[in-house]
């Protein structure tokens, strides 16, 4: 085994299967994201307000939007 693997027990915890993850191996947060690939369990910590905090940083746009409707009919004109 390398120092990225440790051996663990599972165990059952009322109808759910469980395992208690070892300290050098704790996420971030109190919620995760599980899934499978093949026969792998995949655990990932969800990482809340990142892109608050990156938006945050970002310059505030100058270019005005173009304005899209130009080209449309007005709607009393628009036949279903």
């Amino acid at each position: 085994m390398s120092t990225s693997e440790r051996h663990v027990r599972l165990f059952r915890n009322g109808r759910n299967q469980a395992l208690r993850i070892p300290r050098e191996f704790e996420l971030e947060g109190e919620e995760a994201i599980i899934h499978k690939e093949g026969d792998r369990l995949i655990v990932e910590p969800i990482r809340k307000g990142r892109l608050q905090a990156l938006i945050a940083t970002l310059e505030p746009l100058t270019e005005s939007f173009p304005d899209i409707d130009d080209d449309l009919p007005p709607l009393d004109d628009v036949r279903l």
